[in-house]
C-alpha cells in the first residue's frame, strides 16, 4: 500500500508552556497557537512538531526527536550556541558535536527535557 502522506508529527510536552513558546521561539521556530493548551510549532514550512501544555516528567524526559540538517552541522551548532540558552532557560542543556561512524550530531534539551538530536548522516 502506497501511503498519501504529507506530514508527519509528534507532540512533545512542556513542563511551563510560556516558557517552552519562548525557547522554541528564540531557537529560531515559528509557534502558533491552535488552542489554549497546544501550538503547532514550524521548524519549516513542510517540518513541523505540536507542542502541548501538558507534562509528565517521565514522558518528557524519555522524549527524543531528531532533526536532519541538510548540510554543514557546525555552523549550525554555532548558530545555536551563541543564542546561549542554557543560560536563558533552566534545565537546557547543548552539547558538543559527537562524531559517529553513521555521521555527527549534537544534542539540546528543552526546558521540559525534551530531548533534540541534531545530526547530519555520512
Amino acid at each position: 500500500m502506497i501511503h498519501p502522506a504529507k506530514s508527519i508529527r509528534t507532540f512533545i510536552g512542556a513542563k511551563d508552556y510560556e516558557e517552552s513558546i519562548r525557547f522554541y521561539e528564540v531557537l529560531g521556530f515559528n509557534v502558533r497557537s491552535v488552542s489554549p493548551n497546544m501550538s503547532v510549532v514550524f521548524i519549516k514550512q513542510s517540518i513541523a512538531f505540536y507542542l502541548q501544555d501538558a507534562y509528565l516528567k517521565s514522558w518528557c524526559e524519555n522524549s527524543m526527536i531528531f532533526l536532519e540538517i541538510e548540510n554543514d552541522l557546525e555552523s549550525y551548532w554555532e548558530a545555536i550556541k551563541v543564542l546561549g540558552l542554557p543560560d536563558k532557560f533552566p534545565g537546557t542543556k547543548l552539547s558538543t558535536i559527537q562524531h559517529n561512524d553513521w555521521g555527527n550530531e549534537f544534542f539540546l534539551h528543552d526546558p521540559a527535557g525534551n530531548l533534540w538530536h541534531f545530526g547530519i548522516f555520512n
